[in-house]
């Protein structure tokens, strides 16, 4: 046992570091989960009240609109979360890795239409603040709350796995540092290639 694990010294910087890392994910994860947002929103929105008298193409069919919308937002956040939020933990080939990110939004779509269907069908609230508030507030806040937890858990893990690492990785100073420069796995692979003292 090392002088910094027998004073708890080690603990806490592996807890600042394990913070750090999970500060920065959430940080991106909501920039990124912003932009599906303001997708989401707007094509829904466009899909259902841009047309003559607030009536768009597909008025009548709030379902629908919300999977279009939700579909094309998917697809926005995997990008962004892939190459930026979670760039760091991917490694799965991209087809399995959207796989599984459409897996978790399924359920994410799932929860917002819960929400719509509800208000539509049996509230029979059907204007645009209330499917607003139940299909792109409620919904969404639910769903995120899944999906981040999804994503950590599920999609953006798999080299860390199979270097031995698991989906919380700050077992080293290196793990805490800006991923810029690199992955974090190579930084956890250039620490394990140092000597030690002797």
């Amino acid at each position: 046992m090392s002088r910094d694990d027998r004073d708890g010294t080690g603990l806490v910087r592996r807890l600042r570091d394990t913070y750090e890392v999970l500060a920065r994910e959430a940080a991106k994860f909501g920039i990124v989960g912003a932009v599906a947002f303001v997708t989401d929103f707007g094509i829904f929105n466009l899909l259902r009240f841009a047309g003559p008298d607030g009536v768009g193409v597909l008025h009548h069919k709030p379902l629908t609109a919300n999977v279009i919308s939700v579909v094309v937002s998917i697809v926005v956040a995997w990008l962004g979360n892939r190459y930026w939020t979670f760039r760091h933990r991917r490694r799965a080939s991209a087809p399995r890795e959207l796989f599984l990110f459409f897996v978790m939004n399924g359920v994410g779509l799932l929860i917002s239409l819960v929400c719509l269907g509800f208000t539509y069908y049996v509230l029979d609230l059907r204007g645009p603040v209330a499917s607003n508030i139940s299909a792109k507030v409620v919904g969404v806040a639910l769903g995120t709350l899944f999906r981040w937890w999804a994503y950590r858990r599920f999609v953006f893990v798999e080299e860390l796995r199979e270097e031995g690492w698991q989906a919380h990785p700050a077992s080293t100073d290196e793990a805490a540092e800006d991923l810029s420069g690199g992955t974090q796995v190579d930084d956890v692979r250039r620490s394990q290639a140092r000597p030690g003292p002797a």
